[in-house]
């Protein structure tokens, strides 16, 4: 058995497997390549057959999206370490020893992201994960290289090993037993965020999660739902919610609820502005189905070992009040 299981989640992602994938099976010499195939309706299954036969598949029977997806595909994989790898990323040499590495060196991190680069906008960091992530007390996540909207150029200022909070589910190493232990991605997320909330769990069990510069990847980004999407808005303000109700220490947990909820109904009322009615009823829709669900959610929460889980209070106002635009501005 390898050391490394590579696992693709894909849905009617044929063209981005025939892209992509040639690099991952020629620099991952140390991992067994898997594709989990969320019941895709093209020719994605019959294409890794044929282009691709030493890459494991394994077949969900529904389109579960990216949490359930992954948790039904994990659950029969023994490598010790999981790499958990979106259909759009393009890998690079050496791309997996550096993190081999570092968790063999540090057996309390349980979680590794190496830099995330722009596959159109190479010497730019990339939207989704950045150098590493981390998340104010309201709940807003945001990363060293990318704040909101606000990318930066990969002037190799972040070319170093450290720890962060989460670590982006675009490429994202994790090991196999905490991954078990933690039950895996909550299943209601069924997409975004569902990565930020592992980490937030790994991080409450004790465990450290790290950013890794030595390893380097290429994401796309935005290949399987549009930045612009109604539907992405929704989930990521009704996950970041349900994250914040599952996560929060006690003493905290009310206030900050309430505070979120101020700040998301000032970004919908911006979103009226700027004539996005449709963002607006997302975010409506988000907080319809948060407090239908908050008794279940209220029920998912563990103990803290980690009470302080945020480095700032608010991105928010640091980025469009006191117009802070870069990470290195933050502290």
């Amino acid at each position: 058995m390898k050391e490394i299981a590579v696992v693709i989640l894909n849905w009617n992602g044929e063209k981005l497997l025939q892209e992509f994938l040639p690099k991952i099976l020629l620099y991952s010499d140390k991992a067994t390549i898997y594709v989990a195939d969320n019941a895709s309706t093209d020719n994605s299954i019959s294409i890794l057959k044929r282009d691709f036969p030493s890459v494991q598949i394994i077949e969900n029977k529904a389109n579960f999206g990216f949490a359930k997806g992954y948790n039904e595909a994990l659950r029969e994989i023994q490598e010790p370490i999981l790499a958990l790898v979106n259909s759009d990323i393009e890998v690079t040499e050496n791309w997996l020893n550096p993190i081999l590495a570092l968790l063999k060196k540090e057996p309390n991190t349980a979680i590794v992201q190496p830099k995330i680069l722009d596959y159109k906008k190479r010497d730019f960091f990339e939207y989704a994960g950045a150098a590493g992530g981390y998340i104010d007390k309201y709940g807003f996540p945001f990363c060293r290289g990318r704040l909101f909207d606000t990318l930066e150029q990969d002037n190799q200022q972040y070319n170093d090993i450290t720890s962060i909070f989460w670590a982006s589910g675009a490429c994202l190493f994790i090991r196999n037993e905490v991954f078990q232990s933690l039950n895996g991605f909550d299943e209601d997320f069924f997409a975004h965020q569902e990565e930020i909330d592992l980490c937030w769990r790994a991080f409450n069990q004790g465990y450290e999660a790290k950013y890794c510069s030595d390893s380097t990847v290429y994401h796309i980004g935005g290949a399987t739902l549009q930045t612009g999407s109604p539907k992405k808005t929704f989930l990521n303000f009704r996950n970041s919610l349900w994250m914040l109700t599952k996560n929060v220490p006690s003493n905290q947990l009310f206030f900050t609820l309430f505070i979120r909820l101020i700040f998301d109904g000032i970004a919908g009322v911006r979103f009226l502005i700027q004539g996005k009615p449709k963002h607006l009823w997302a975010v409506l829709k988000s907080h319809f189905y948060f407090y239908w669900f908050l008794p279940k959610f209220l029920k998912k929460r563990t103990y803290t070992k980690n009470p302080n889980y945020y480095k700032i209070k608010s991105v928010v106002t640091r980025y469009f009040i006191n117009k802070q635009h870069y990470f290195g501005e933050l502290f």
